[in-house]
């Protein structure tokens, strides 16, 4: 098994972040096999999804109106709202797993792999990476 750990600047704002291009990098070089994209973080997740023409907008809004940012949650550290953030592997799960087919990740047309960072606070994220060949 092929692993790598990255960190990714999420900076101070909340928001969807292009992992796509680092994955595609890290099974360039392998065949048949299957990546395995892992989140250490109670506070973010990973989804597929299509970037670009509002998507990403409407992704943060939706998430918004399903965990709304105020202060019903009984976990209350950090940003107003940050509660809603740890209930977030809910509908973003932590890892993700896409097929590899002669070093070629196997997603759709539209289809990117993105971190969901609706959480303020935290300045980077790390991401595990891990590649195994078939």
């Amino acid at each position: 098994m092929k692993t790598a750990r990255m960190s990714f600047p999420t900076g101070t704002r909340r928001g969807v972040f292009d992992l796509t291009e680092a994955c595609e990098r890290f099974v360039a070089r392998e065949r048949d096999g299957l990546l395995n994209i892992f989140l250490p973080h109670a506070t973010a997740g990973l989804v597929v999804m299509e970037l670009g023409a509002g998507s990403e907008q409407d992704l943060l809004e939706s998430l918004d109106s399903l965990l709304p940012r105020d202060d019903r949650w009984r976990h209350q550290h950090g940003a107003p709202g940050h509660g809603a953030d740890h209930v977030l592997p809910l509908l973003a799960p932590p890892s993700l797993a896409v097929p590899v087919l002669d070093g070629k990740l196997q997603l759709g047309t539209w289809q990117s792999i993105v971190l969901l960072d609706p959480n303020a606070d935290n300045g980077a994220r790390t991401v595990l990476l891990s590649f195994i060949a078939g």
